[in-house]
């Protein structure tokens, strides 16, 4: 089942669901995606079972609402500054051509001459699929934002004035739900850009953080449930009418390092990360980036994500902030 939000005539938010391939209905009464999924976390009810509980409304066009910009993203927060935006990065494997070669270099490597990144990749290698009861190495974690951070499909993904670079990263993001006695609950998942600055990022790797505090976008609709194994999609960036990057991406446990249960584990079990009533979008990372094959976006580029499995493909075009005066004044 894929669902999704859409603004409504009068501005209300409208709960979309649908089968893969087939058509999309409201959901009566829902109020929002975070409305039925604290619902069903309080209730001890699966998000599906509320969902039928509710019942099905009008049917709803997603195409023409993507057209008309009236999507939200696929969950929000009443406050915005209660939705986190986190990723891990370092977690992906690679295409099947460069997986044995990469696993060569970091397993016959001194291990004085490896990289922070390659030491933290090896380690992913060698203990981020724990067995069963065990618990795995803890991945390369980072903060993008809150709420106010997430750009809805078909916005702007905004790239600050300072910012050096704004590219695209096209990930799978977990998208969960505290209940109120402190239990994280997965919704499912969804595509996502986790848009960051790769040129400043490379110039220092403890520049990271820098880089990544960024907006980024998810949607436009979420996979209710466990993940494929096996993902395989495209990322592309079109200008004007030319398509100027388009490769294919994988993720899905098969292409990573690390299990999604293994990476969940390291961000829930701080205990910040699990406030009843707070929303999460975790974004697992990716391999596949236009920077790494020397693309320069500019404002006005569209970034397209899609895998078939996920419902309508998520895009969002690029814009430059104006340059702002910030100073801090004393009361």
């Amino acid at each position: 089942m894929l669902i999704s939000q859409i603004k409504g005539a009068n501005g209300e938010i409208v709960v979309a669901v649908r089968e893969q391939g087939g058509a999309a209905r409201s959901v009566n009464n829902a109020g929002s995606v975070y409305a039925l999924a604290m619902e069903a976390a309080d209730g001890g009810k699966s998000l599906a079972a509320v969902i039928e509980a509710h019942g099905y409304g009008e049917a709803v066009d997603l195409e023409k609402a993507y057209a008309e910009g009236r999507f939200l993203p696929p969950i929000t927060h009443p406050d915005a500054a209660h939705l986190h935006l986190t990723g891990t990065g370092l977690t992906h494997l690679g295409s099947a051509a460069t997986r044995d070669s990469m696993h060569k270099k970091t397993t016959e490597a001194a291990e004085e001459t490896l990289t922070d990144s390659m030491k933290m990749f090896k380690m992913g290698l060698e203990n981020g699929k724990p067995k069963a009861g065990e618990k795995g190495v803890q991945p390369e974690w980072f903060y993008k934002g809150n709420g106010h951070g997430a750009a809805a499909p078909g916005a702007p993904l905004v790239s600050p004035s300072f910012a050096l670079d704004g590219g695209e990263e096209p990930e799978m993001a977990g998208i969960y739900v505290i209940a109120k006695d402190g239990t994280p609950f997965r919704i499912g998942f969804a595509l996502s850009n986790e848009f960051s600055d790769h040129v400043t990022e490379r110039m220092n790797y403890l520049f990271l953080a820098h880089s990544k505090l960024r907006p980024a976008s998810f949607g436009p609709e979420i996979r209710i449930g466990a993940a494929p194994e096996d993902i395989r999609g495209t990322s592309r960036i079109k200008r004007g009418d030319k398509v100027i990057f388009e490769k294919p991406f994988l993720s899905g446990e098969a292409n990573m390092s690390h299990t999604f249960a293994n990476l969940e584990y390291h961000h829930f079990k701080y205990g910040l990360f699990r406030v009843p009533g707070d929303v999460h979008v975790h974004m697992f990372g990716t391999a596949t980036l236009s920077f790494a094959d020397g693309i320069k976006t500019e404002e006005g580029d569209l970034f397209e994500i899609e895998v078939a499995e996920f419902g309508l493909p998520l895009r969002n075009p690029l814009k430059v902030a104006a340059e702002e005066e910030i100073s801090v004044k004393q009361l």
